[in-house]
C-alpha cells in the first residue's frame, strides 16, 4: 500500500511539474551572459525568458533607433525574435519585423507596448501563447496603427488596427484563422483590446 502512495505522489509530482510555467524579464547582465546581443538585428529594448512544457525560450524585442534626441527615441523597424538554446547556439522558434509605412500624414515611430505584452500559458495547456502589441505614431502626433499578435504553436494570429478620424480609413481586422484559436484564448485578447480603447483612447473598431 504504502508503496502504490510513493508511486501515486511520485506520478502527481511529475504531473504538476511538467504543466509548470514561468516567465520573467531578463536584465542586461543576464541578456550579456546569455550572448543575446546577437539574436536581434537591432539594439534590445527588452529580452524576457519564459518556460513551459516545449522548453526554455529566450523572447528578445529590439528597436533600431533611427533618431535619438533629448526627448525621444524614434524606431523605423522592430524585430520580434523566440529562440530556444541549442548545443551552444540558438533554433529560431518564430519571428516579427515590422517597419513604417509610407502615409500622410506620416509615421514616425513604431514601438513595442511592452505594457500590453504577455507571455503566458492563458488556455491552461501547460503552453504558454506569447502576447506581442505594438504601434506607430504618425508626424501629428497620434497613434496610427497597432498589432496584437498571439503566438499559438508558434504559429502567429494577428489583429490589425488602424486608427482614423473618419471612418472610411479605419480598421480593424483579425487574420482569417483567428476563430481557430482557443476559446480561452479568444476571450483573453478580446478584453486586452478593451483595456487597450480605455487606457490608450483608441476606436480599434472597423469603420
Amino acid at each position: 500500500m504504502k508503496k502504490y502512495i510513493l508511486v501515486l505522489l511520485s506520478f502527481y509530482s511529475t504531473f504538476i511539474f511538467s504543466q509548470k510555467t514561468d516567465s520573467r524579464r531578463l536584465t542586461k547582465q543576464e541578456i550579456s551572459e546569455r550572448e543575446l546581443d546577437n539574436v536581434n538585428d537591432f539594439p534590445i529594448y527588452k529580452a524576457f525568458e519564459y518556460q513551459d512544457k516545449g522548453g526554455v525560450y529566450e523572447l528578445v524585442l529590439g528597436e533600431n533607433h533611427k533618431t535619438i534626441s533629448k526627448k525621444d527615441t524614434l524606431n523605423t523597424k522592430i524585430q520580434a525574435v523566440c529562440v530556444m538554446n541549442d548545443h551552444g547556439g540558438f533554433l529560431e522558434k518564430w519571428k516579427i519585423n515590422d517597419l513604417l509605412e509610407n502615409t500622410i500624414p506620416k509615421e514616425i515611430n513604431i514601438w513595442f507596448w511592452t505594457k500590453y505584452c504577455s507571455t503566458k500559458d492563458i488556455d491552461g495547456d501547460g503552453y504558454i501563447e506569447p502576447i506581442i502589441v505594438y504601434g506607430t505614431r504618425n508626424e501629428d502626433g497620434y497613434i496610427r496603427r497597432v498589432k496584437i499578435i498571439t503566438i499559438y504553436k508558434n504559429k502567429k494570429y494577428v489583429i490589425r488596427a488602424v486608427e482614423c478620424d473618419l471612418d472610411d480609413c479605419r480598421s480593424f481586422k483579425k487574420d482569417q484563422n483567428w476563430n481557430t484559436l482557443p476559446q480561452k484564448i479568444k476571450t483573453y485578447v478580446d478584453q486586452l483590446v478593451v483595456k487597450l480603447r480605455k487606457e490608450q483612447n483608441l476606436l480599434l473598431k472597423d469603420g
